[in-house]
């Protein structure tokens, strides 16, 4: 019987005994100084098999509550992972040294969902109150979410929906009523500020302008974000430091401290009206750190909200002159205005109930905050000729210098003696602007210079990709040379091929810009003079680091490295007279990035493409929704609507796990003692009951070989293959496979006679690679052969994908290029029966040679066809030896051979880069796995 090493009580099981240690506070403190002495012995003597540590890490403040509640939150668990020396690490697991000092629990409590359901009991209502049925919600939300007000009083008063539905409402406004009562998030509320301008009137009188603030206040939506059941499973309440393995290294410091609602903040002006007028709005989202992020970058969980529109007013009541400055002051007015009740929460703290369903007290504090260049410029008060992080020269943004961060009780001193009639010279050193009140000046614990994010779609992928580096090389090639290239660029399954080249790109999205860089440096080589192609490199190496998931020290250093690299050679463009200066604001910006990513973690998780896609919804939709006046009060209620429909919607999914009761049964709610959520023995009999959700898990950690159900072209004779696929030795390669993988079938021979079922792809299912993704990879291999346009019926050019082959099947995710090799695959096919039962399928693949010693200025890997008694090497292999696709982009030397073409590519050239840049898996597997 398992018993206390602390205290001596004797418990009947394992997790009783856990629960005990986490609910004793001198147990606590005991287990907590013991695992410490470990971690110190663990990190004094090295050991190649430390033993598992499975506990609890939730607490319960052992001053406040003699009896605490049981914790419910997420575990941090340490996940096995199989190291094998000199196998790159996998990223399939993380290790957690969790801070026992936080996160803790004061006592139990309801979530807002659990207070509803408790509403509906006490009510004896139906779930669905205040609609019927089930049918009359779904038709309610369905129109919610879908028709205007117009529209909905136009279907509610067809004749057919009156005389056949039976609804308990018959037109727009009864509805409306019943959409109004059901329960929302935080109340919206309007300010009315008056601003002052310097331009007169007839009178003598200065003119005014009176413009409103609508907000919500932001510590009601940390209420709601942190204790909304949706997000239990990806919910965090204490601090943890991650390794990435065992030995401590790779380490990410987390914040530190109590329970710590890290608030991340993003604001975007953005036009409203379509080809005529000027309306806009001013949006302000906000998300909280303790969700996953995960779930905070999708946009359809609703992870980040809107809490409130800036004014956007023209401010016509100044001079132009006066303007700028003027629209300074009132943004930052207007957000200490909004953000104000953050003050008090984060200095003291907020008893809220959080998804686990206990109350802890939270301190909301200002973390990170999503913004473009402009408007970092103008939250920091800074002019846009300077850096808003650091202190920079306005002349020295393009040379690599370590200048000091700007300060916050620094900027603030500056600015109220500027305020007092002074005139330091840091206000012009540091290029300030004359606001005297900046709103993050009373928020506590927060630096707002250290909280702005980098932003991989503007300073990156528009920035200093498109905008600079692709503008620099076509100034070098020409346009109608690099069109030629891209042109030129083979295809690949999910690349976009820019079939007129680039020139004729009229709007670019970040989704183009990214498909650019996919085969930029491979179609640049040998366009442009050797430090140019470095030059290029290293700005693509630095991209693909840094939109990496999972960072590490090497690739932090790698991500340095490459900068310093792009500097080291950025002269050679002078020389060229491509630039005069490198004084480019978003150029300065990368010197950043490691700084940010080490403080607040990786970029992608403050990328502002989020905003922007949350502007469809929390903007351009609302406004659409209006009549066009006194907008912006319309659009209030009609998101409040909105969010009442998601958030019933949401209750629904989660009442189906936790039904109503009978009338006159009530929920227990005592602290039961055996009572754990985080259970083992509750997640053994979940598994244990779920055999198919425990298979499928298995299966996702495993590589995968997908055919189609039935074959594409069923019972193909071996002629129509060879000139279809271009199967020129299917036959002689096909006899060799067999008599070595099947000598039993000796007296069969393949013949000409002989039919095939043959597929037109393969799918490839392999573990997500943590440092670009959470999700399994799906990769398609195709074989397919041209299909001739007739009648209506377009026709479709051949695809006939390289791919990379191993000499045995993989059972785990490609971790290194030493043991594969390239090859084209031109026929998916299975054996027929007189070969007897196998059951694996094959493909006719023609061979390219091993890789050879990278070029010396792109260090991209080259290879060539592989040829034998001058024919193409061919050899017939099992489809699960194909680990996945791959991309290879012909020598196209100075100038392309017009004869070249997407199409003929892998035909026409007989000498090839390999592609390291066609996705984030082969980039890690090419260039960060060799580190």
């Amino acid at each position: 019987m398992p018993q206390c090493a602390f205290c001596g009580k004797a418990t009947t099981t394992q997790e009783g005994l856990k629960r005990h240690i986490a609910r004793r506070p001198e147990c606590q403190r005991q287990w907590a100084l013991m695992i410490n002495d470990i971690e110190a012995d663990n990190l004094n003597t090295p050991d190649d098999n430390p033993p598992p540590v499975d506990v609890d890490f939730s607490h319960v403040h052992p001053h406040l509550d003699p009896n605490p509640a049981p914790s419910k939150s997420r575990r941090i668990t340490i996940e096995e992972v199989k190291d094998e020396d000199g196998t790159p690490f996998s990223y399939t697991g993380r290790y957690f040294e969790p801070q026992a000092d936080a996160g803790w629990a004061l006592h139990e409590g309801e979530t807002k969902f659990e207070r509803y359901r408790r509403h509906q009991e006490e009510e004896v209502e139906d779930r669905w109150s205040p609609f019927e049925d089930v049918e009359e919600w779904d038709l309610a939300e369905w129109l919610v979410k879908n028709l205007g007000q117009t529209r909905t009083d136009e279907f509610l008063k067809l004749p057919i929906t009156q005389n056949c539905m039976k609804l308990s409402f018959h037109n727009n406004r009864s509805f409306l009523q019943r959409v109004d009562a059901l329960p929302h998030g935080p109340g919206w509320s309007c300010r009315k500020v008056t601003v002052r301008g310097n331009k007169e009137d007839e009178f003598g009188a200065p003119l005014e302008e009176e413009v409103g603030l609508w907000s919500r206040d932001p510590v009601e939506c940390v209420q709601e974000l942190i204790g909304n059941p949706f997000f239990k499973a990806d919910m965090a309440y204490s601090p943890a430091k991650a390794y990435a393995d065992r030995a401590g290294q790779h380490r990410k410091a987390l914040p530190k401290g109590a329970t710590i609602a890290p608030i991340i903040l993003s604001s975007d002006k953005t036009c409203l009206s379509q080809f005529r007028g000027d309306k806009s709005a001013w949006p302000v989202y906000m998300s909280i750190g303790n969700i996953a992020k995960a779930k905070r970058r999708q946009a359809s969980a609703r992870a980040t909200i809107l809490i409130g529109y800036l004014p956007a007013s023209k401010l016509d009541c100044f001079t132009p002159d006066a303007r700028s400055l003027a629209g300074y002051r009132l943004f930052h007015h207007c957000m200490a205005l909004l953000l104000q009740p953050l003050i008090a929460a984060g200095q003291h703290g907020v008893e809220m109930v959080c998804a686990d369903s206990l109350v802890r007290r939270v301190h909301p504090i200002l973390a990170a905050y999503v913004a473009d260049f402009p408007e970092q410029c103008l939250i920091s008060c800074c002019k846009e000729n300077r850096c808003p992080k650091c202190l920079v020269g306005a002349n020295e943004r393009g040379d690599s210098l370590d200048s000091p961060m700007r300060d916050p009780e620094s900027m603030k001193e500056i600015l109220e003696m500027r305020k007092n009639g002074q005139h330091p010279p840091e206000f012009e050193e540091n290029g300030l602007r004359a606001v005297y009140k900046p709103f993050w000046a009373d928020l506590p614990h927060a630096n707002i210079f250290l909280a702005f994010t980098p932003d991989l779609l503007h300073q990156l992928h528009k920035g200093v990709f498109k905008d600079h580096l692709v503008k620099w090389c076509i100034d070098i090639v020409g346009e109608e040379e690099m069109d030629a290239r891209f042109k030129a660029v083979p295809n690949y399954p999910g690349l976009r091929h820019f079939k007129k080249g680039i020139s004729t790109v009229k709007q670019w999205t970040g989704r183009e810009h990214k498909e650019m860089q996919r085969v930029f440096i491979g179609l640049l080589t040998g366009a442009v003079p050797s430090r140019v192609l470095v030059v290029a490199r290293s700005i693509l190496d630095f991209s693909y680091y840094a939109q990496l998931q999972i960072h590490t020290t090497e690739t932090l250093e790698a991500l340095q490295t490459t900068l310093d690299v792009f500097h080291a050679n950025k002269d050679i463009l002078k020389e060229l007279a491509i630039r005069e200066h490198f004084n480019i604001p978003k150029l300065h910006q990368l010197t950043h990035y490691v700084q940010s990513i080490m403080l607040l973690g990786t970029a992608d998780g403050f990328n502002t493409e989020l905003p922007e896609c949350l502007h469809i919804d929390f903007a351009k939709e609302a406004y659409r929704a209006t009549n066009k006046r006194d907008y912006e009060e319309q659009m209030t209620l009609w998101l409040q609507r909105q969010e009442a429909v998601f958030l019933r919607a949401a209750y629904l999914d989660w009442l189906a796990q936790h039904p109503l009761l009978p009338a006159g049964h009530a929920e227990p709610r005592s602290f039961d003692p055996g009572f754990d959520s985080d259970s083992d023995s509750e997640s053994e009999e979940t598994e244990a009951a779920s055999p198919n959700t425990t298979s499928s898990l298995v299966t996702s950690k495993e590589v995968t070989h997908i055919l189609a159900k039935a074959p594409a072209h069923p019972h193909q004779s071996v002629e129509k293959i060879v000139m279809a696929h271009g199967a020129t030795d299917f036959l002689p390669t096909l006899q060799t496979f067999l008599q070595k993988n099947l000598p039993q079938t000796t007296g069969v021979v393949p013949g000409v006679h002989d039919r095939f079922d043959v597929y037109c792809q393969a799918v490839i299912v392999v573990p997500p690679d943590r440092r670009v993704g959470d999700a399994p990879k799906r990769w398609h291999v195709r074989a397919r052969p041209e299909v001739v346009a007739s009648g209506r019926r377009s026709g479709c050019p051949g695809r006939f994908d390289m791919a990379l082959i191993s000499d045995t099947p993989q059972s785990s995710g490609l971790c290194t290029l030493d043991d594969v090799r390239v090859a084209q695959v031109r026929v998916i096919f299975t054996l027929p029966h007189q070969f007897g039962t196998y059951s694996r399928a094959l493909a006719y693949i023609e061979w390219f040679t091993p890789f050879r010693l990278p070029d010396p200025s792109s260090q991209l890997l080259q290879v060539s066809r592989s040829t034998r008694h001058l024919r193409r090497n061919a050899a017939v292999i099992h489809v699960d030896e194909i680990v996945r696709p791959c991309h290879l982009i012909p020598k196209m030397g100075q100038s392309v051979d017009t004869m070249l073409r997407s199409g003929n590519a892998y035909e026409v050239a007989s000498d090839f880069y390999f592609n390291e840049f066609i996705d984030g898996e082969m980039f890690g597997v090419s260039v960060i796995n060799s580190l």
